[in-house]
């Protein structure tokens, strides 16, 4: 969700800057569970992606969403740019891609309500104009010059700097879409852990959700280019995070890597100031060139904190970013994953016990594999769909020992790992043969 944050006031010891994430310590009793997806709008009648205005169009879903169910507008000048109600945000990514970011939730079940209500709220506006949603990690046919652009002054600032330091920036902010779930963590020495597992892991959710073997028009060679997008973006913000392996990892080294990412942006009285490859820490002495003489906040520096992606991202929570979105059952299998590993220990160390072994470059080697080949991929010796095997059965008896019948949500990634095929893997051989090489049936296919 890429919207201002809110953190506070001027930073007055550096210090705060690691106090911001240890704030989020809370006891188990105060864990929750706060899942987003995001998803691509298009017109039935030409199948093209959505516009921002328009009588079938992205501003009109905000207008009747607001007026017929409650929720709050968002607004960047003129333009409504997303909503919340109740804790729960409604916001857009660069291509229009509408994301929903959820409230915080006790339960599986919450979230799949919550996601059931949502599409239920959006069909009812969206059906008549003659408007669908699709689930899925990557948009199979437009091209760049076919999405439209959000009026959003942090993404204009972004897609210049994105053709500017790597090969897909542009690629992953218009023609992408991601499920992720955010889970909190009791201690410095639980994030630590919580962290290292889901980087570790991560390669498998990309694997069992892989959803995006189609790009411009064809197949790509991969079962989740939206993966592959994110190995050519900005090595200075995104990947593995070895160093969180390192001993003596912690809030500090994290905060250390955060500061050495140059800046995108200071936002400021409604407007995003350009800082475009500049320095927070410069920005911490009062010397940043776009703002000079003026020291950051708080919010600053939760917004510094948005522009890192890594494939696991700590705020004052752990965002899990690896899965490409699908369909309905799979957003909620996605939460279901991760709580089933996260949230009960047992789970959590027997996971740890799967991949304390592994070393940096079998874990970059296994996030390749995954994008490239899914559950067929291996590295190291390791492949993927015994490791996926391994990390369902763990979190299945992580929600087992919940007592609250999550573990029924794991359907989908069982079924997956029964039969080797992902939501990709079933759509190629639907391309190859009964839909003779058309992308055309996928749009209904992939629709929610």
């Amino acid at each position: 969700m890429s919207i201002p944050q809110s953190g506070g006031g001027v930073i007055e010891r550096f210090e705060q800057l690691a106090e911001m994430m240890e704030s989020g310590n809370k006891p188990k009793s105060d864990w929750r569970i706060g899942t987003e997806h995001e998803k691509f709008g298009w017109l039935t009648a030409t199948r093209q992606p959505l516009p921002y205005d328009g009588p079938a169009s992205i501003s009109t879903l905000f207008r009747d969403l607001s007026a017929r169910f409650g929720w709050e507008p968002v607004r960047e000048g003129e333009n409504i740019i997303g909503l919340t109600r109740n804790g729960a945000n409604v916001s857009l990514e660069p291509g229009g891609q509408f994301e929903l970011s959820g409230a915080a939730v006790e339960t599986i079940h919450e979230t799949a309500a919550e996601l059931q209500n949502h599409l239920d709220e959006v069909a009812s506006i969206a059906d008549p104009l003659g408007i669908k949603f699709m689930g899925i990690g990557a948009a199979p046919e437009w091209r760049h010059e076919d999405m439209p652009v959000m009026p959003k002054g942090r993404y204009r600032l972004m897609t210049d700097y994105m053709g500017r330091v790597g090969t897909h920036g542009t690629q992953m902010m218009y023609r992408t879409s991601t499920v992720q779930v955010n889970l909190d963590y009791a201690s410095e020495a639980d994030m630590v852990k919580k962290l290292r597992v889901s980087l570790a892991l991560q390669p498998v959710a990309t694997a069992l959700f892989a959803s995006s073997p189609f790009f411009d028009g064809k197949p790509n060679g991969h079962k989740s280019w939206r993966s592959r997008i994110w190995r050519g973006l900005d090595d200075s913000r995104t990947g593995m995070l070895p160093f969180a392996f390192d001993e003596g990892f912690g809030f500090q080294q994290y905060v250390d890597w955060v500061l050495d990412v140059p800046m995108y942006f200071v936002y400021r009285d409604g407007k995003y100031i350009s800082a475009l490859g500049q320095s927070f820490r410069a920005f911490l002495r009062g010397e940043l060139p776009a703002m000079p003489g003026e020291k950051p906040t708080l919010s600053d520096w939760a917004d510094h904190m948005t522009t890192v992606f890594p494939e696991a991202r700590v705020k004052k929570y752990i965002e899990m970013r690896g899965a490409d979105c699908g369909d309905q059952a799979h957003i909620n299998a996605l939460p279901a994953f991760w709580v089933g590993l996260m949230y009960d220990q047992t789970a959590l160390d027997a996971a740890w016990d799967l991949v304390k072994g592994f070393d940096a470059e079998t874990r970059e080697g296994l996030r390749v594999a995954a994008s490239v080949d899914g559950l067929q991929g291996e590295a190291g010796g390791v492949k993927l769909h015994d490791l996926a095997r391994a990390a369902v059965g763990l979190s299945h008896a992580g929600l087992s020992a919940r007592g609250q019948g999550e573990e029924r949500h794991l359907a989908p990634l069982v079924e997956t790992v029964k039969t080797g095929m992902t939501q990709a893997d079933r759509w190629l051989d639907l391309y190859n043969g009964a839909w003779k090489r058309s992308l055309a049936p996928l749009y209904d296919a992939a629709s929610l």
